[in-house]
């Protein structure tokens, strides 16, 4: 999440990984609005006019990035190594992952596509991004919730994967990812509180904190079909961040535009969806409100972070430093 910087003579070239991160976003508010269709009873228009713009997003993105490969592979390997950029190569099996999910009522064949090759190369980027994090010392100023993309990502894989594996393998990943979210949330806290403060450009990643236990609730749901203490305690911790950065909206009202304002996204969207299940589950007209707010506010805020990103690329701005 490097700068916004002019690039008219090489768009391919500094093409960034973390434009996944846009596919991220449209596909959280896809399964959005598939949910409200299906338990708050809005139009199923909406969901599936979202389902074609993701599927869209997310091939052309991966045609783009495909043929930097191929032009400038010196180029993704530097993001491949690099300790921040690293992460959000797992925005792409992430992505591919939530376009399961968005299919699975649509078509399985598509979703089981889906949902077995993100699944396949999520374990991957686990494995590697821990290891590059044990075979290379990393700066505590690295550290940024950018870093819970590819593990604690894991717990996304329960969430679709529902009939397409058995229980102890949905189980393995969303233990992985339960256990990584609180190690990675004590590092993070750490550097927060007590060292340097995050750098301007990544105080959206901040949002990243409300995916995890929203998330988590989620898979746990899909898993075992109940709401018992350990998913209520999970959906508490996904609202008490959702809370905590709608009272530190001044951090982030006047921020210059980033890619990583696509953060703000997909967490909005995964606590959405947690909110609405939960009123499904348990008919609380407080939760009622909280669903329509929060669809609300999603749809309002990718309504700008989209903007503001068609109005970049258009002006060729969208890219990263060598």
């Amino acid at each position: 999440m490097d700068e916004v910087l002019t690039c008219e003579n090489s768009r391919v070239k500094f093409f960034p990984i973390m434009m996944y991160a846009m596919v991220m976003g449209m596909s959280g508010l896809t399964i959005m609005y598939q949910k409200a269709a299906l338990w708050l009873g809005f139009t199923d228009m909406i969901g599936h006019l979202l389902m074609m713009v993701s599927t869209t997003l997310f091939v052309v993105i991966s045609l783009i990035y495909l043929s930097k490969y191929i032009k400038y592979a010196p180029m993704v390997k530097k993001e491949f190594s690099h300790p921040i950029r690293l992460n959000f190569f797992a925005a792409i099996s992430i992505s591919m992952l939530m376009l399961a999910i968005i299919y699975k009522e649509v078509n399985v064949n598509v979703a089981s596509m889906f949902w077995y090759a993100g699944t396949v190369l999520h374990f991957y980027l686990t494995m590697y991004t821990i290891s590059f994090w044990i075979n290379n010392n990393q700066e505590l100023d690295h550290s940024n919730p950018a870093w819970f993309i590819p593990v604690v990502g894991n717990v996304l894989v329960p969430v679709g994967g529902v009939g397409f594996a058995s229980q102890g393998v949905l189980m393995y990943f969303f233990s992985c990812g339960i256990f990584f979210w609180v190690i990675l949330f004590a590092i993070l806290l750490n550097r927060i509180i007590f060292h340097h403060q995050l750098a301007v450009k990544f105080m959206p990643t901040m949002f990243i904190l409300i995916a995890p236990p929203a998330v988590g609730f989620l898979a746990y749901y899909k898993m075992y079909g109940v709401i018992d203490v350990f998913a209520t305690m999970l959906f508490n911790l996904a609202l008490f961040f959702t809370l905590l950065v709608a009272f530190m909206y001044k951090n982030f009202i006047k921020i210059k535009f980033f890619i990583s304002w696509w953060a703000f996204v997909f967490p909005l969207a995964a606590m959405s969806i947690s909110a609405m299940l939960m009123y499904h589950e348990t008919k609380d007209v407080i939760l009622l409100s909280l669903s329509y707010v929060m669809v609300g506010v999603t749809t309002m805020v990718i309504s700008v972070v989209m903007y503001q990103t068609v109005s970049h690329v258009l002006k060729g701005e969208i890219c990263v430093q060598e």
